[in-house]
């Protein structure tokens, strides 16, 4: 050590050694006193030189206790945290040193050194254990603290005010003692001792008075005098162990004192608090004399009151009261002559004893324990996978080659001709053949196609059927030619492909059949080789000749685009074999998976679909098969194991993975299939019910069974336990959605009740419930317990020819986690599901890690956290109730964790971490009562119902269309087609997060003031409502007459139709938005609505007159009669502003400098910038600016080059303009793009750039140049765009004379953009500036990108004040690196009267790129000085602009590095 400051520090702390010797340390201090005596004592100390006075202060007490104290220095052992010591290291530098216990058993040491600001402190430490003097290393230790050299710890201090400070917790109560050294890094200097060791003695726990063991009914009693005391104040579960332990210490007290159990509970019992009891629980009668219940049985009845009551958070004297309420209970049962060894029998039995006994040892007494959550970056947890494209409407999916079969190809070409419908289609597997049946229909004549592969001579044996599968001999006009007629059937020969078809290539042979009429519905048949019978594994071939009675016939279920169509008909042509049974199913399943990743999302979308509809019961299940249980699930294993692979190798389908195993049971080979058909034998023989209901499941088990048999186990279970109520088991049934016709369409059909006898009952339910856990095993893959047994193992042991089953437990969880689980299974039917939400959670992330991880088990995981996810959603579902009063705060939490659960579960998941890191700041915001917490939250509000929006609109797109496609192919119910995606939903946590967003909603409102609308026009209107859902669809509409528009989507770029006088919403755009600025220059009422109870009512009011009248915050609205119309002026053109526009002409210049800016030449865009330079402030930055003048493109139309172009573009606008054909715009557009540069243009706009200190794109290549020239053509070609076209005729512009030129600026790449009105534009108030901020480029701003911008007002008389409206709710930022942007600067936009700016479009040269925001991060949010500094900087810009001007501004610009820019600027309309 290369120096040493501190030897005069008058410190306390010293080397064990020293202390042993005696060579001029000073001693530790030992107290021992009860908690009581602690509290009554104050110690006072002063350092005088080097040695500490210390004075008494005597109270009462003292005298009635013997304590010790030695008057040396000490470290103090109260625990109430106070200064051990105050020393100086260095000049001005003090080190202060505090120990204090805490409850839980953990010592807790802060160090502070004050008055520095170095801020490369390190602490240098070890602990002493069993006074040896080597250092050992604690494990727990804080958060960054390193390892130096295996001989000490480091951790750095963390900077506080004037000073730094570090906390150590030490939980070994080994440790008698800490040592250290103070080292300051950057300047290699050691702060020491005196030469030696700081060391600092921890307080050893008093050991006289621990084994004293006191009633738990007495600490109650005492528990509930301090609280009472106290004020009966809500307690923390952490404070309320403390209070109960500092209730047990009091009494500990008085028995050390000498007072007795019976003393003590008659002084407890008597008076005030028996009084109190009393009043608590008024029905209670007094024991009677002489009764006596042992204390531990009354803490059991206690806990299984609780344990019924759902385990809810009792306050102390619900505490109490619960006590007394057991002991009543048990003393009535003594009044009835039962012996207290007959209750104890009765309920001291099972694991009952020891859930009390681990209750009472964790002191958490009707308080459930908590997991301790642990501290994450969140940002470790996003997923960035990018999510699935799903085809636009009208395109179907494309899916990577597959070569077809011959079969395959010919049901191709024939489903193709004559215009036949496709009402059945087959394709069976014989041997290493194939088999096609294809039943097409055209008028009232069936043809029949049998197609094969098949080598060698082949015989068709078949016949019709009327009904079900008979044989009736074919009539003789239907026999194809060569036919035999038989007894019952008919044989015809399969022939080869006549060598003239086209077909004669594929090689197979086929047979032809023509059926007239609708008499027959089906085919049975077999295949006759050699003299061999081919049948269909064992039974005949059947095909059904007419459209099944749900089925809709192809030409009337949609093309399929959206999906992988071809995928979904092969499922369709193979869903006669999957009914068999579910080995079928799943096997089909497992095959068809390669096909379906080929499709990519959409495939497995598809295959989603069709097991989704297996798993509502829409697809049959069983038909005609017996399949035995192992064969079922090892076909699961087999499906599973597949999934899996797909799991483990596109980390971006694992979200749609989850959902298609969440329909499928895990499965297994061999013996945990085989169990279910053997165990039931065993249920039955062990407890006589052999006969009955018992029978006929058994029957059914054997012969297929099937998710419902966890159904009907539960059932009998309920049933059981309801002491046999039959009404109880049909209820079970009938709520998991089976009623007495699905038990009778089983194939061994159940047709009787359950009947047992008393004496089966206990026998029963434990063998029932053994036996659940087979079929959960097989059946519920997704079931909590199943999951958990799966990954911690077990073991069934057989009996007799019953096989065993031993699963092995998962290798390689972490530590801690078998304890996770089993907190999680002791909890997940607690009523108070705070706590077991939290485990879950916490299981969750332990397990994360896990679940990207190979290794042959993964499914086992990935089904456990299925499992886990699902009953995050029920217990919060559960919850619900417990929330109705329920404050923010509480509500908060609960959307916090529901977030994170759905981010979990989620493939593409940043936004919701965002959101998710939004809520914790939200609370840690209420918590300190930060003013604007409310106003934040409902930002973070906001942003998530976007994130669950958007989720939805993903899901809709992707599964939808093929729910629709495959649901119509298959015939399911066109209810369950309807609601699929919504179902789909429900199913996970998105549902019950939006019922928590909708109850938290009013309350941030309130709190905030924000009303139930926002008023973003505020324009009186009457007008007839008309409902739509969204203004895009109808804003070339035009209205006849005035309409009030309830619009449930409004992007921010839409127009407003003709005839339309308020257009309301729930969508949110911004207020400076381009649909909220048209709304206001067109003097339309325009409004967001943010109650559900007020919209519901205005779609009500559907067709009927309302008068509209908005003010500052709200909007009245009430029916009017017709009357009210006349004087508010009719729908018509007359009433439209008369504007007309000069066309433009070429001066000569492809481009132009700032300086030659002019009316002729540039639109005011262009001559407003360049009349802010040098005007503005200096601190304000203005970009550099070139343009293309008026008349440029219209000269590049003329250039030789581009004739063919310009002849294109006549002929697009004849059809535009005489034609009406509004679709000629698009083609306009995408003409202006061929257009070449002449070189005279290339040149001069190259030399302007550069002489105005700009960069040429050329410069950096002939690719970069092609990039600006394309940029420029897209400026010139959004002339052309539909909202700007629409607009233009809405006021009777003659387009052809709009003129276009291109403002052309360098861009600065900014971290915020903004737009300032100097006038409010929602009140009008001209004394205060109204702005909008977003974090990166403005296009998020006044483009059609979601959510909302920071809002914020400002008084010109006090433009340092800004006061925030709103935080921002955008999800996305965009950015972009050094560039050029060719702004449009139309001569439309100079008309007043005529809002033309922002029709037209601004192309950057880059692509921006998309950043999903983080705000919590972001200093304008959460740095309170930053954000007042730069908002009242664009506040001072606007006023400075404004003063300039004269006249009211709508103004752009950016904020680069706290610099800030204007844009451009232009009257505010």
């Amino acid at each position: 050590m290369s120096s040493s400051i501190g030897q005069n520090a008058t410190l306390l702390l010293k080397h064990q050694s020293k202390i042993n010797s005696q060579s001029g340390g000073i001693p530790l201090c030992n107290v021992q006193a009860t908690s009581k005596l602690r509290n009554s004592i104050v110690f006072s100390k002063k350092f005088y030189g080097k040695s500490l006075r210390s004075s008494v202060l005597h109270t009462d007490l003292m005298a009635t206790r013997r304590f010790s104290f030695v008057a040396r220095a000490v470290l103090t052992t109260d625990p109430a945290s106070q200064q051990a010591g105050k020393f100086n290291l260095d000049g001005d530098i003090e080190l202060q040193v505090a120990v204090s216990p805490m409850s839980s058993g953990v010592c807790k040491i802060e160090i502070q050194v004050t008055n520095s600001n170095d801020d490369n402190m390190i602490l240098h430490w070890g602990a002493i254990r069993d006074t040896k003097k080597k250092w050992m290393l604690p494990s727990r230790k804080p958060e960054g603290t390193k390892v130096y050299k295996n001989e000490a710890l480091r951790t750095p201090f963390q900077k506080s005010g004037n000073g730094s400070f570090l906390r150590i917790e030490i939980d070994d109560p080994q440790i008698q003692a800490i040592e250290f050294l103070i080292f300051n890094e950057a300047r290699n200097i050691w702060f020491k001792n005196n030469g030696a060791n700081f060391h600092v003695r921890l307080p050893a726990k008093p050991q006289n008075i621990q084994n004293v063991s006191i009633p738990e009914d007495l600490v109650q009693i005492q528990a509930y005098l301090r609280w009472e005391r106290k004020g009966k104040q809500m307690y923390s579960p952490e404070q309320e162990k403390a209070e109960y332990e500092a209730a047990r210490a009091e009494l500990q007290e008085e028995v050390a004192r000498g007072a007795s159990i019976q003393e003590i509970r008659a002084r407890l019992t008597k008076g005030g608090v028996e009084s109190k009891a009393h009043e608590q629980t008024p029905e209670q009668t007094p024991s009677k004399p002489g009764s006596k219940i042992p204390d531990d049985l009354v803490q059991i009845q206690a806990y299984i009151r609780w344990e019924k009551a759902g385990k809810p958070n009792y306050p102390p004297d619900k505490q109490l009261k619960e006590l007394e309420e057991a002991r009543k209970e048990l003393q009535m049962e003594l009044d009835k002559g039962t012996s207290v060894d007959e209750i104890r029998k009765k309920i001291a039995k099972g694991e009952i004893q020891t859930k009390v006994k681990k209750q009472l040892e964790k002191r958490s007494y009707f308080t459930v324990e908590r997991v301790q959550r642990k501290k994450r970056d969140l940002t470790q947890i996003i997923n960035k996978c990018p999510k699935y494209s799903a085809a636009e409407p009208g395109e179907e999916v494309s899916m990577k080659p597959k070569s077809l079969s011959a079969v395959e190809l010919f049901a191709e070409v024939k489903g193709a001709q004559d215009g036949s419908v496709v009402v059945n289609k087959k394709i069976y597997k014989l041997a290493d053949a194939q088999l096609l049946v294809l039943v097409t229909k055209q008028a009232d004549k069936t043809k029949v196609h049998l197609a094969t592969d098949f080598k060698g001579p082949l015989t068709l044996h078949w016949a019709l059927s009327r009904k079900g599968s008979e044989w009736l001999v074919p009539p003789p006009d239907v026999l194809p030619q060569g036919s035999l007629s038989l007894d019952m059937a008919a044989e015809t020969q399969f022939t080869s492909i006549s060598s003239d078809d086209p077909l004669d290539k594929l090689q197979i042979q086929s047979v032809e059949i023509d059926i007239e009429g609708d008499g027959f519905t089906g085919m049975p048949f077999v295949l006759v080789s050699a003299g061999n019978w081919i049948k269909d594994q064992g039974s005949d071939f059947y095909v059904e000749l007419g459209v099944r009675s749900k089925q809709r016939e192809l030409k009337d279920i949609g093309d399929g685009r959206g999906t992988a169509k071809s995928l979904l008909e092969r499922i369709a042509s193979l869903e006669s074999e999957a009914q068999k049974s579910f080995m079928h199913r799943f096997n089909i399943a497992a095959d068809l998976l390669d096909e379906a990743m080929g499709a990519g999302e959409l495939g497995l979308a598809g295959i989603l679909v069709w097991m989704r509809f297996m798993a509502t019961r829409q697809l049959i299940w069983n038909k005609n098969y017996n399949v035995k249980p192992r064969e079922i699930s090892g076909a699961q294993d087999r499906l599973t194991d597949s999934l899996q692979n797909i799991y483990r190798n596109h980390p971006e389908y694992r979200e749609i993975v989850r959902m298609i195993m969440s329909t499928v049971g895990r499965g297994g080979e061999g013996d945990v299939g085989q169990r279910i058909r053997d165990e039931i034998l065993v249920i039955q023989r062990n407890n006589a019910c052999k006969g009955g209901m018992m029978e006929e499941w058994h029957q059914k088990l054997h012969n297929n069974t099937s998710p419902d048999d966890v159904i009907i186990c539960q059932a009998l279970i309920d049933y059981i336990k309801s002491d046999f109520d039959i009404n109880v088991y049909w209820k079970t049934l009938n709520e998991n959605g089976i009623t007495k016709e699905r038990l009778l369409s089983y194939d061994r059909a159940i047709h009787s009740e359950p009947n047992f006898r008393s004496e089966q009952k206990e026998g029963l339910l434990r063998d029932l419930g053994h036996y659940m856990r087979t079929l959960k095993a097989v059946h519920s893959g997704a079931d909590l317990e199943a999951a958990i047994s799966n990954c911690m193992g077990y073991k069934s042991e057989g009996q007799g020819f019953m096989v065993g089953v031993h699963i092995d437990p998962l290798p390689g969880l972490p530590s801690g986690f078998p304890g996770l689980l089993q907190f999680v299974l002791e909890h997940v039917e607690d009523k108070n599901v705070e706590p077991l939400v939290e485990g879950l959670l916490e299981t969750r992330q332990e397990l994360r890690p896990l679940l990207f991880k190979s290794q042959n088990r993964q499914k086992d995981l990935i089904f456990l956290d299925i499992a886990l996810d699902s009953s995050v959603r029920t217990a919060v579902e559960r919850g619900f109730e417990e929330l109705n009063t329920a404050g923010p705060e509480k509500i908060m939490y609960f959307i916090s964790m529901v977030v994170e659960n759905l981010a979990l579960s989620s493939d593409d998941n940043e936004d919701l971490i965002y959101c998710l890191k939004g809520w914790d700041r939200a609370l840690d915001m209420l918590k300190s009562k930060d003013r604007h917490w409310a106003l934040y939250a409902k930002s973070v509000l906001d942003r998530t119902r976007l994130a669950l929006a958007s989720k939805a609109e993903v899901y809709h797109q992707i599964l939808q269309p093929s729910a629709e496609y495959l649901g119509s192919l298959l015939g399911v119910d066109q209810w369950a087609v309807n609601i699929f995606t919504e179902e789909m939903i429900r199913a996970g946590s998105a549902a019950s997060l939006s019922m928590l967003l909708n109850r938290l909603d009013p309350v941030l409102r309130k709190t905030a003031n924000l009303g139930s609308w926002q008023i973003i026009s505020p324009v009186e209107a009457v007008g007839y409502v008309e409902v739509v859902d969204e203004l895009l669809s109808v804003q070339d509409k035009s209205y006849s007459q005035p309409t009030i528009l309830v619009a449930s989507h409004v992007k921010g770029e839409e127009e407003i139709p003709d005839g339309a006088v308020a257009v309301l919403t729930p969508d949110m755009p911004d207020v400076l938005s381009h649909v909220s600025v048209r709304a206001r220059n067109s003097k339309v009422c325009f409004a967001t609505c943010f109650d559900s109870n007020i919209l519901s009512d205005l779609r009500k009011a559907k067709g009927k007159l309302l008068r509209l009248q908005p003010t500052a915050a709200d909007m009245r609205y009430t029916e009017v009669s017709k009357d009210e119309l006349k004087g508010t002026g009719e729908v018509s053109s007359n009433s439209l502003p008369s504007l007309s526009l000069v066309k433009k002409r070429f001066a000569g210049k492809y481009a132009i400098t700032a300086e030659e800016f002019t009316n002729e030449m540039v639109g005011a865009k262009s001559r407003n910038i360049s009349y802010l330079r040098g005007r503005v402030p200096s601190w304000v930055g203005v970009p550099t600016s070139v343009a293309l003048p008026f008349g440029a493109f219209e000269e590049v139309l003329s250039y030789g080059p581009n004739k063919e172009v310009a002849d294109k573009l006549k002929i697009l606008k004849k059809e535009l303009e005489g034609d009406g054909d509004f679709g000629a715009l698009e083609k306009i557009r995408k003409t202006v793009l061929e257009l070449v540069a002449p070189p005279q243009l290339v040149e001069e706009l190259k030399s302007k750039m550069k002489d105005s200190g700009m960069p040429w794109p050329g410069d950096e290549g002939e690719r970069r140049w092609e990039q600006a020239w394309t940029s420029i053509k897209k400026v010139w070609a959004s002339k052309w765009n539909e909202r700007a076209y629409f607009s233009t005729r809405k006021v009777g512009l003659d387009h052809d004379c709009l003129c276009m030129a291109v403002l052309v600026q360098e861009i600065v790449s900014a971290d915020y953009a903004f737009v300032i009105h100097t006038t409010n534009p929602s009140t009008g108030d001209s004394s205060e500036i109204y702005a909008e901020v977003v974090k990166g480029l403005g296009e998020t701003l006044v483009g059609a990108y979601p959510g909302r911008a920071l809002s914020f007002i400002s008084k010109k008389n006090d433009l340092n004040s800004p006061m925030v409206l709103g935080y921002p709710s955008k999800p996305i930022g965009l950015f972009i690196k050094r560039s050029i942007i060719f702004r449009s600067d139309s001569n439309g936009e100079d008309l007043e009267g005529y809002a033309g700016a922002g029709l037209y479009d601004s192309v950057p040269m880059d692509e921006e790129e998309k950043i999903v925001l983080d705000y919590s991060v972001d200093p304008l949010i959460n740095d309170s000085n930053f954000r007042q500094k730069i908002l009242s900087g664009i506040a001072q810009v606007g006023s400075a602009i404004e003063e300039l001007y004269g006249s009211p501004q709508d103004i752009e610009g950016v904020v680069k590095e706290g610099k800030i820019y204007v844009v451009q600027t232009r009257p505010q309309m």
